[in-house]
């Protein structure tokens, strides 16, 4: 499994961005797929998760209201919509994919995308 997240950029506060994740390699149904991110001098922490057939959906509460994550699983792809972003969204984005949940131990990570949001 080869995960890689891209649209990641410079972006103004409250301003939008779309990241994506391209899954390459096993069937993408039956991962748990997910997003962390990482700012400088942090730890990375969760975002969000999505299982499967949607049925499970889950967030950080810090983007609760703002981030929403998709999937299509025809076109092996994850995306996170984000909006009103804030300088504290600043940091490395990564895609996660996990055969149970990615809040319990991920199996595979992308390369990550840097999101960065000017005041």
């Amino acid at each position: 499994v080869q995960l890689q997240a891209s649209g990641g950029g410079l972006v103004q506060a409250g301003g939008s961005l779309r990241l994506s994740c391209a899954f390459s390699g096993r069937t993408f149904i039956s991962y748990y797929m997910g997003w962390f991110r990482q700012a400088p001098g942090k730890e990375r922490e969760f975002v969000a998760a999505m299982s499967w057939n949607i049925a499970s959906i889950e967030y950080v509460d810090s983007v609760k209201g703002r981030f929403t994550i998709s999937r299509d699983n025809a076109k092996k792809m994850m995306y996170l919509q984000i909006n009103n972003l804030s300088p504290e969204d600043t940091a490395i984005y990564y895609c996660a994919a996990s055969l149970t949940s990615v809040r319990l131990g991920v199996d595979y990570w992308g390369r990550g995308t840097l999101v960065t949001v000017s005041s």
